[in-house]
């Protein structure tokens, strides 16, 4: 008896080598979605599976963040779940076919990268991402669309991403330091302005335009602050576990130590845990 056979014989009615495909995942969702499928499935909506959707796409960038490619495979599947359900509810409702949207992003991305499909020029990322947003501008300007770089940005991405991809389309747009050092300087000035701040609503105010240019200063690193400032949570959180565990190991009460004490026990944490 094949493998096959074997997984029709198990109940399983899609063989190994359907598994690998993407139509079966459409067939499958329709099937779950279809009258007399899943009950849950048939239920939901647009609307009710963002949460999902938010869910599953922060669950891939934590396990691009652990390095684990068998996660990642895993995490990838499921946010493809996504994209079949919301292009089935789609069809369902007479709005669109999964077709519709695999023929825009292809049709996209050919157009948006000259340099490989069309005979075009790229030096290097910079200017690809240059040309990339010049010709969203005339993608725009064709539809009649007249929009400041600082519109059009999805007011649900976290504050973090938000003002990074922001700070990216006006600098794009030419509003840019020449260098890191005007970024290191306003830095400097917007700590003076929090320490000069008269009351708690301007030390809001400047705590803010401090957190702003802390983006700027990452964009100017190449690396995303929604990323960075994640990492810097997860190593906190390993190092004050492993300061609780080393009091504990020692018979010490770790709240009531003193700060000098706990601080010994942190840099050691440091150490050990990195």
């Amino acid at each position: 008896m094949s493998q096959d056979t074997e997984d029709q014989a198990a109940g399983q009615p899609f063989s190994d080598e359907d598994l690998g495909t993407f139509q079966t995942l459409v067939d499958i969702v329709a099937r779950l979605r279809a009258p007399g499928g899943c009950p849950w499935d048939r239920e939901q909506t647009h609307d009710s599976l963002k949460r999902n959707l938010l869910e599953e796409s922060y669950e891939v960038i934590e396990a691009i963040d652990r390095g684990d490619p068998a996660i990642l495979s895993e995490e990838l599947g499921d946010l493809i779940v996504q994209v079949a359900f919301h292009a089935d509810i789609a069809r369902e409702a007479g709005e669109f076919q999964l077709e519709d949207v695999l023929r825009k992003i292809n049709s996209k991305l050919v157009r948006r990268h000259p340099h490989v499909f069309a005979g075009g020029h790229a030096e290097d990322a910079r200017e690809v991402e240059r040309n990339w947003e010049q010709i969203k501008a005339q993608e725009r300007r064709a539809k009649g669309e007249s929009k400041s770089p600082v519109e059009g940005i999805p007011n649900g991405l976290p504050a973090l991403a938000y003002a990074q991809l922001m700070q990216d389309r006006v600098g794009q747009a030419g509003f840019e330091w020449d260098d890191v050092s005007g970024v290191l300087d306003k830095i400097l000035e917007e700590v003076a302005e929090f320490k000069a701040a008269a009351n708690p609503e301007e030390k809001v105010h400047e705590l803010g335009d401090l957190l702003f240019s802390m983006v700027n200063l990452t964009r100017w690193a190449g690396v995303h602050a929604e990323d960075v400032l994640r990492q810097a949570n997860q190593r906190f959180g390993k190092r004050y576990l492993k300061m609780e565990s080393l009091a504990a190991e020692r018979g010490l009460d770790f709240t009531s130590l003193p700060l000098e004490r706990k601080e010994e026990l942190w840099q050691e944490a440091k150490g050990q845990v990195g």
